[in-house]
């Protein structure tokens, strides 16, 4: 038997060299093909260069009159000033309050020529020649307002930031239904309203926010100044800040105690906030 010429499958293995697989040839194919589409690829994803953006040069101040709470102050603004910084920052009249600087709050509501805006929704420069009335301008040196008075005996303020704004927007209510002005819920708005109702004034107030809850009492406080429930002098210890026991809402009942705001207080000084908030020093 034979045996020289007969050969085992190691034997052909190792005489003849091993063939690449066909999965290692595809994946070594598609990886040539990525790196070489790569520079294309990059260069199609690349965006130009935006060109550089123009400088401008900034606008200088002028002078800038406005008649606020009946006098004329000359003020050197920027045209992108708004009223409400104009009125803080550069006149100094801090009653107005910026709340939300978005025209959202109401806590910025001042008169121009008595139609009540957003203080921080309009620019200083458009309101010269205008009659500016801020909650300063609401009362007198010798008295406070029927509103603000109202508001102090009906306790329609907690801490008193958006009062100033309240009692701007409450004055502009009171003078559009003297005037017949129609509101969203009036029955005919081709008829002057009826009557104020509770309905009509929460509609007209809307848009000023109380964060502290206080509609219901301002709601009241308006009624009883467009009823007529307001008596000229019957307050007149808040404005001097006099020590008797004057019932400010729930509060006023227990020992003297004349404090909406200020539990445990003596009549004076509780009356003195009082008279804080509604002249706007909240």
């Amino acid at each position: 038997m034979s045996t020289h010429n007969e050969c085992q499958p190691p034997c052909d293995e190792a005489a003849s060299p091993q063939q690449p697989s066909r999965r290692r040839f595809l994946q070594s194919a598609a990886a040539a093909a990525t790196i070489g589409a790569a520079p294309h690829l990059r260069a199609q994803t690349q965006t130009p260069a935006a060109p550089p953006a123009p400088t401008r040069e900034p606008v200088p101040p002028r002078p800038v009159t406005l008649t606020i709470n009946g006098r004329a102050y000359t003020l050197q603004l920027e045209p992108r000033v708004t009223l409400l910084d104009a009125l803080r920052e550069y006149a100094g009249l801090m009653g107005t309050k910026k709340g939300c600087d978005r025209g959202q709050c109401g806590a910025c509501t001042v008169l121009a020529d008595g139609r009540r805006i957003n203080a921080c929704l309009t620019l200083a420069v458009m309101h010269e020649g205008e009659n500016i009335t801020t909650v300063e301008g609401l009362a007198t040196p010798a008295a406070l307002s029927p509103l603000q008075r109202a508001f102090i005996g009906h306790d329609a303020f907690q801490c008193g930031y958006c009062t100033p704004g309240q009692l701007c927007s409450a004055t502009a209510l009171l003078t559009e239904f003297r005037n017949g002005t129609a509101s969203t819920v009036t029955a005919d708005v081709r008829s002057r309203p009826a009557q104020l109702s509770d309905d009509e004034i929460r509609e007209r107030m809307s848009g000023n926010i109380c964060r502290c809850g206080a509609y219901g009492n301002i709601v009241a406080a308006i009624r009883a100044v467009h009823d007529g429930g307001v008596q000229t002098g019957a307050r007149s210890s808040v404005h001097d800040g006099g020590t008797g026991g004057v019932g400010i809402g729930g509060n006023g009942n227990s020992g003297g105690n004349g404090s909406g705001n200020s539990g445990g207080n003596s009549g004076g000084s509780g009356d003195s906030s009082n008279r804080n908030a509604t002249l706007g020093h909240a």
